[in-house]
C-alpha cells in the first residue's frame, strides 16, 4: 500500500499533476461531447439535403 501512496503523491508534484490530468480529461470529454453534437447536427442535415433530393421535384 506505500508503493500506491507513493505512486499517487507523484514524487511530490501530486499538487500539480493530477489537476493537469483532471484538466486533460475534462478537456477530452467536452471534445467528445461536441464532436457527437456536431456529427449528430451533420447526420440530420444530409437527412434533409437527400430528402429533397429524392423528391420529384427536386426543391423544397
Amino acid at each position: 500500500m506505500d508503493r500506491v501512496t507513493e505512486y499517487l503523491a507523484m514524487g511530490g508534484y501530486a499538487g500539480f499533476i493530477w489537476p493537469a490530468y483532471g484538466l486533460a480529461a475534462v478537456v477530452l470529454a467536452v471534445l467528445f461531447v461536441a464532436s457527437r453534437r456536431r456529427l449528430t447536427a451533420a447526420a440530420a442535415e444530409l437527412a434533409a439535403v437527400e430528402a429533397v433530393e429524392r423528391s420529384p421535384s427536386g426543391e423544397a
